[in-house]
Parts: structure tokens; sequence; C-alpha cells
């Protein structure tokens, strides 16, 4: 006999009672539990109605962290650096604006800088400026950017066109032109340089067209960059110049095209569950046959989801597209409650009446579901609290599903498997619903025997007949696992595991690269992947930001400011020869017109006359009275190849000026704002998995009867857990805010398989735990294997999508399911029978039957 334990079943005993009583009112009065359900989804299903004014795929607002610290920033510097409409300049922007892009790269490898591919770049040059809208009266040189007077033009061009006799007068990546210079870093792709800076060859060349943003030619500029789509679409193949384009609109017009293209996929993914689930429940006999019963599980999932998204979209939560990857997690959670309930209906007596089998269906399956379900919710709710609008409205669309899914699996699921019963109980066809024989007869032919007999049960037992897969967890599968040197082979396979799954926690890359929402063979796509390859020298022009009033005329301090800014530019991803300070350029022009700049009245005074020689730098100031309430300065990023570097960069420069004493310092960039949720996505994982775990833990000591059960079943979130992490990393999957909400509502689902093993090795009859292993094994192996088949099926056609969300909610998923089976069906029922405690209901039993003869003895 195995060790024993004391149970703790305070809640789960009356819980079980109470289902119990559930069941056998669904199996009463079945009508009423399936009818309400169905009228209720078609009443909620309305709310599909409002779906497009709910619709809210707002890029920033929806991905990017709510109290993101480069918000913060942002509206500080458009408080105090408000644009000059006069004088634009693009490192100058603290949003996007408006803007067209083109790269054109050489389609030979050749040299782009010489003819004729200069000659295709100016002709398509030409054919954008002359852009017309509105019947012509509006284009490019009246919607466009100004500085001077003048629209802000491709200098590249000019630069190019002006050395066509000479290429190598320009030098990379400054180049002197006019009075001034001009940086060609960021315009000018795959460039061979000599050692002196001059160009040799280039591969690309990118094109700017910046617009106004003057609200009385917003719709002008809207339509200016649609004709510009147009255009560009016509010249991306060209013969000697491969073209592609890019606007400021592109990355959320993808998004807001393609909200509902998950919907073909969730069809394919119903078809492929429910013609698995048809096939899982066949059966050769004509009465207990399951088909139905399938088809209907699959539908009450579906009308949950409905429900759900119906109910939220009446009420006006916003719907973003990561929403459209919950319903294929409800499928998955409502398939597999519709094979634990399924399993546990066949193990009941035949014979018995419906509504008493339903009861004794109810007092474990529902159970198990319960705590399922409980969990899921648990681990949703903690997603609505997320600083991420996108995750909110996932977590609370998946937080309701799972809600709706658990109601109509135990009502209207319950009521057909009930009606289901009755057609059984009254031996009925499966599918013509009349009476059949139950036994074969040499009286009717073999097709009769076979199409139009059924009814049969196991003598032994009273229940239906177990399918060869249940027997084979039952006799070999079970009794296999649990011998000593198998046990042995699965602990040693399991630390294996582990370190593997370690091993690849630490090579989790973390990043997103923007245009992932985007479809493969979109031009958002074709666009970024160019940029990066061939303009990935140079980065983003970051402004350093002096966020107090700063005395600049005080010589020791201002030393330690330009001493700050000097620390930006020996970072390994800064290039100390570009950058921009108002600061040094008035320096230098104080000592050219002998000014003592030490001084404060001098200092200020002559900052207008200043200003009025170099007027781009009047932007990067806030004078105000008589103090500088702000101002800021401009380093140029090297090497920014991919998002990990972009992570680099960020953190770098975030450090550096935190440790700047001379002044509080802050940087920004507009993408700055994207790259907020690289400090949140990590912490927000950990926290989601330690807080899910605790509630996993509570929920499973009420729930569960037996405390180290519970406590194996908590402590199997961490090594699933640990093993999606670690595989993902070997599956180029990065951490970013997508695979976050996916990964966060894959952990709770991690432990469903293992939490139906744990419930029913805790609840088993027998005495010892490997007996008690393969009980559990025996009534649940094949539900288990059955869920994870059916929705890995389900879910495989998101493998073939062109959108890197949703293969990214493939592989993740994939891997949960996948390490949630092995858990289940290997380690967990091994973990259990060698290191919990065996059952004392034997002990008890055996003291009531002493008890029983004692008082016989006495009474004689």
């Amino acid at each position: 006999m195995g060790r024993t334990c004391r149970r703790t079943d305070c809640v789960a005993k009356p819980l079980s009672g109470l289902f119990e009583r559930l069941g056998s009112l669904v199996g009463s009065c079945p009508l009423y539990f399936l009818v309400i359900p169905l009228i209720l989804s078609a009443a909620l299903g309305g709310g599909f109605t409002f779906l497009k004014d709910r619709t809210d795929n707002d890029f920033e607002r929806q991905f990017t962290p709510r109290k993101g610290p480069s918000k913060a920033t942002r509206a500080f510097v458009r408080e105090h650096f408000p644009y000059n409409d006069s004088m634009f300049s693009k490192d100058r922007l603290y949003d996007k604006g408006s803007f067209a892009s083109l790269i054109a790269v050489s389609t030979s490898s050749s040299n782009i800088l010489a003819n004729p591919a200069v000659e295709d770049i100016v002709r398509l040059n030409n054919r954008v400026l002359n852009i017309t809208v509105l019947n012509g009266s509006m284009g490019f040189s009246e919607l466009c950017a100004r500085a001077r007077g003048e629209c802000v033009s491709n200098v590249l061009l000019e630069v190019i066109v002006s050395s066509e006799a000479d290429q190598s007068s320009i030098t990379f990546p400054v180049q002197a032109h006019g009075s001034g210079s001009v940086f060609l870093g960021s315009v000018l792709g795959g460039v061979i340089a000599e050692a002196n800076g001059s160009v040799r060859s280039a591969q690309a060349v990118k094109l700017l067209y910046h617009l106004d943003d003057k609200e009385n030619t917003a719709d002008a500029s809207k339509a200016w960059l649609r004709a510009f789509k147009r255009l560009a679409s016509e010249e991306t193949d060209g013969k000697h110049i491969d073209v592609s384009y890019y606007t400021s609109k592109s990355r959320q017009e993808e998004i807001d095209s393609h909200t509902t293209d998950g919907v073909p996929l969730f069809l394919i993914t119903y078809s492929c569950a429910i013609t698995f689930s048809v096939i899982s429940c066949l059966r050769l006999d004509n009465v207990r046959n399951k088909v139905w019963v399938a088809v209907f599980g699959v539908l009450s999932t579906g009308l949950a989801v409905l429900s759900s998204f119906g109910l939220l979209l009446y009420i006006g939560v916003p719907f973003a597209i990561t929403v459209a990857n919950s319903p294929f997690l409800i499928l998955g959670i409502g398939l597999n409650n519709m094979f634990v309930m399924v399993s546990d209906w066949q193990h009941t007596n035949v014979k018995d009446p419906v509504p008493e089998r339903m009861a004794h269906s109810y007092k474990d399956a529902v159970m198990s579901i319960t705590i399922t379900a409980l969990t899921d919710v648990f681990k949703f709710s903690v997603g609505v609290v997320s600083d991420f609008p996108s995750v909110q409205s996932f977590s609370l669309y998946a937080s309701v599903s799972i809600v709706f899914c658990y109601i109509y699996t135990i009502t209207l699921f319950g009521a057909f498997l009930a009606l289901n019963g009755r057609r059984e109980a009254s031996n009925r066809h499966w599918l013509t619903c009349k009476k059949i024989p139950s036994d074969h007869s040499d009286h009717y032919s073999a097709v009769y025997n076979i199409c139009c007999v059924g009814g049969d049960y196991d003598k032994n037992t009273g229940a239906e007949k177990k399918q060869p897969a249940s027997n084979f967890f039952k006799d070999y599968y079970g009794p296999f696992l649990m011998k000593p040197y198998v046990k042995g082979v699965v602990i040693f396979l399991y630390v294996v595991y582990l370190a593997a799954s370690i091993y690849g926690c630490f090579h989790v890359e973390q990043g997103i690269e923007l245009y992932d929402l985007a479809a493969d063979n979109s031009h958002v796509i074709r666009f970024n992947r160019k940029d990066r390859q061939y303009f990935s020298d140079y980065g983003p022009s970051v402004m350093v930001i002096v966020n107090e009033e700063f005395p600049y005329w005080d010589k020791t301090k201002r030393r330690q400011l330009q001493g700050c800014i000097e620390e930006f530019k020996k970072l390994q991803f800064v290039d100390e020869d570009v950058s921009t300070s108002w600061l040094d350029s008035y320096l230098s022009y104080g000592r050219e017109t002998h000014l003592n700049l030490d001084d404060k009245d001098v200092f200020l005074r002559n900052l207008s006359r200043f200003f009025d020689s170099f007027p781009f730098l009047q932007q990067d100031v806030n004078l105000t009275g008589d103090a500088v309430r702000a101002s800021r300065f401009f380093v140029q990023t090297v090497d920014i190849a991919d998002a990990s570097t972009e992570i680099h960069m960020f953190t770098g420069l975030k450090t550096t000026a935190g440790r700047c004493r001379a002044a509080s310092l802050s940087v920004y960039n507009q993408e700055f704002i994207f790259y907020d949720q690289y400090d949140v996505v990590v912490s927000s994982t950990i926290k989601n998995v330690f807080v899910i775990t605790a509630g996993m833990l509570v929920v499973s000591l009420l729930l569960i009867p037996d405390p180290l059960c519970a406590l194996w079943l908590t402590c199997s979130i961490g090594s699933v857990t640990a093993g999606v992490t670690g595989f993902m990393a070997l599956w180029d999957v990065t951490l970013d805010s997508i695979s976050m909400i996916v990964f966060t509502l894959c952990i709770g689902f991690t432990v469903d398989f293992s939490a139906h093993v744990s419930h029913a090795f805790a609840s088993s009859e027998r005495t010892s735990p490997d007996d008690k292993a393969v009980d559990a094994l025996s009534s649940l192996g094949y539900p288990i294997l059955q869920g994870t088949l059916s929705t890995i099926l389900g879910v495989s056609v998101l493998a073939t999508s062109e959108f890197h969300t949703f293969r990214t909610f493939f592989k993740i998923f994939f891997l949960v399911m996948f390490i949630g089976m092995v858990h289940g069906l290997i380690f967990i029922p091994v973990f259990l029978s060698q290191f919990t405690c065996g059952s004392d209901k034997s002990k008890d039993e055996g003291k009531d039957e002493s008890l029983d003869e004692s008082l016989q003895i006495s009474k004689l």
C-alpha cells in the first residue's frame, strides 16, 4: 500500500455534488438548456453589425504601451519645440508627418549612380512631382513641406546630376552642397567608398517627398498619397531599377485592410476540427455512434465565440486585429471540454436513466472542466490590466469567450448529449433515429447487420464498450509507463528537456519588426526589407533633450553638459563625426565675432542675431524671457540592422542620458514610441507568469482533493512555460508585443491537460499511486490525445497564412499543445505516481467493515 496523506476536498466535494444535481436537471429537461442558449446566441450575434464601428487598429494606440516614457517625451517636445512650417526639418519631427518614399535598387547589382539607372530615377522623380489631384488643381508644389519658401527636395538627385561627369566628387556620408553640407547616409545605400570618403559606387537610392500637414490641405494630401501609390505600383519592375514604395499611411492601411482576413482561416479551422472530431467519435455501433455529438460540440464552441464577441461589440469594446486569434484558442478549449464530457459519459451504465447518467458524467467531468475554465479566465483577467491596449482587448474577448464556452458546454452541449442519450436508451439509429435491433441475426443480410444493428455494451461493467485507443491506455500504455525502469528513463528525458528549455530561454531574442503586421506580399514588407538591406548603416537621428532650464553661459556647467553630449558620441552605435549642436555652433559664432558668451547678458542678447544666420537651429532652443527653458542636440546612430540592435541602441541611449549629472536629459526619435515596448514586454511576461502560477496554485488547492497533486500541477506551469519559451527561440520566434499576447494566453492553457490528469488521479478510488495513474490515463489519455490532435490540426492552417501574427500564433500554440500533451500523458503521471501519496480510502473502508462486524457480533 502506498503512502497516505490528508485529502483537501472541502470545496471540491460540495461542488461535485452541485454539478451532479445540475447534470440530473439537464438530463431531465434538456430542451430548456438547448433552446435558451440558441436564442441567446441569436440575440447576441447581432452585435457583429457593430464590428466595423468597433474595429480599432491604430498602430500606435494598440501596439505601444499606454504610458510609454517616449510618449511623455514627445509631449514635452511638442510643447517646447513646436513646428516651424516655414522651416521644415525631417530630423526635428516629433511625429512621422505625411510623406511618400521610394527606394530604387540597381537590377544588375551595378552602380546606380551611373546611366541608364540615373536616367530612370530622374524620370520617375519627375513623374512623382507631376502628380496632380482634385481635377488637377493640387500638385506636389502646392502640397509640399517647405523650407525658406521652397519645397523640400531630394538633394541627393541634385548632387548626382551635378556630379554625373565626375562621380568621385560625391563624398559619403556627408557631402558639401551649396554653402553648407548634406547628410547622405540615410538616402544612399550599398555604398563602396574610398578611404577619403569618395564614392566609388552605390546600389540603392531613397527618395522622400514630404507634404505639409495643414488641415486645409489634409484631404488633398491623402488623395496625393493614393495617387503616388498607384503610380509607384506601376514602376516596381523596371528594366534598370527595382522600385519599392511606402507612404506615411501604408502601415495603418495595411492593418486596416486585413482585419477580417482571419475569417476564412477561422472557417477552415472549424471545418478541420469538425472533420477530425467526427472521425474520432465514429463508432461501428449504429446506436453508440457519437457523430452528431462531435458536430454539436464544435458548433457549441462556435456559438460561444459568436455570443461573447457579439456581447462585447454591443457594449463597445474595441476590436483589435489581435482579437482575431482568440477563436482558435476557444476552439481548443471547447474541443478539450467536449472530449472529456464524452469520455465520462461513456463510463456510465447504459441501463441507467439518462438523468442519472448525466449526473454521473457531470460529477467528474464538469469538475475537471471547471478547474481549467477558472484558471483560463483568471490568466486572461491578468491581461485586462496590461499596458498594451491590444493585449487588453484580446484578454477581454478571450475571457468572456471562455466563460460562454464553459456555460454552453454544461448547458447547450450537455442538453444535446442528454438528447443523444435518450436516442441511445431507446436503441435508435444514429442517422435515421428509427428503432433497430441490438443483436445480430442470421435472418438479416450482412449489410443489414452492419448498417442497421446496434446498441451493444460491456456486459461486465454495464458501460459502453471502450474504444481500442482507451484500452490501449489502460492495458498497455499505462502499465508500461509505470514500470520502474521506464520511470527512470522518463525522469532522465525530463531533465534533458528542462536543460534544453533553459538553454533556449537564454537565447530568446526580443524585438519586433514594425512591418510584421503586414502581409508577406505587401509593398510595406518589400520596402522595409530593402530599407533594412541597403540603409541600415545609418539609423535614426536622435534628439538629446535638456529638459530643464540651464545656464548655458556658465562655463563650468556648460562644459559638464558638453561632456555629457560627448558621452553619447562615444557609444559604439553613434557616429562621433555626425551631429548637430546649436550650442557648439553658437560658441563658434561667438569666437568668430569676438563675443564673451560666458556673460549671461551677452549670451542672451546675441542669440537672435545668431538665429538669423542659422534659422534651423532656432527650432532647437526654447527661449522664454531671459532663460533657456529647454534645448536639444542631435546625434546620428549607425549600424541599426535589426530589432535586437534597436533594443541595444535604445537602452544605451537612455542609460547614457540617465548618467548625466549636469542636467536632466532625455532622448527621442519618433520611432522610440514603438521601442518603449521593449521595457515592458519582458517584465510584463514575467509578472504574468508569476501571477498566473500563484492563481493556479490557489484554484488547484481548492478544487483538487490532494494538495501534492495541486502542487505538482502548479509546478507544471513553470515547466511548460520554460519549454515553450526555450523552443520559441529555436523556432525563430522573438519576444515582442504580438508573441507576448499569444504567450500569455498560452501560459494557463499549458496546464489544462495536466489539470485533467491530476484531478482524475486525485479522484481515483484506486489505492496505490501506480494504479491511480493508470486509472487516470485510462479515463483521460484518449480524450487528451483527441483534443491535442484536433486542435493542432485545426490551427495548422495558420502556418500557411501570409501574416506574421497568425504564423506566430500557430508556432506558440503548437508548442503549448504538444508540450502540454507530453506533460499530461508522460511527465505528470510519472511524477504523481512517484512523488505523491496513496489513497486512504481503503483504510476508511476497512475501518467501516470492522465496525460493521463488531456491531453484528455485539447483537449476537
